[in-house]
């Protein structure tokens, strides 16, 4: 299990002040990109490589 407790969480400036359906992204961890739903902080986050993160927002950029 990945150690979340230094990470810096960090949600996308196009999320609005309004919180709604955001994630979280916490990539100053050391060889891995954790990421959370930003309405359950202390809930379960998912933890990727940071190749496989880059991917998939590359993938998103481009649809």
């Amino acid at each position: 299990m990945t150690d979340l407790s230094g990470a810096v969480w960090r949600k996308s400036s196009r999320s609005g002040n309004s919180g709604g359906q955001c994630v979280e992204v916490a990539g100053n961890l050391p060889g891995v990109v954790a990421i959370r739903d930003s309405k359950d902080p202390d809930g379960p986050a998912l933890v990727v490589h940071p190749t496989a993160f880059r991917a998939f927002t590359d993938t998103v950029k481009s649809h």
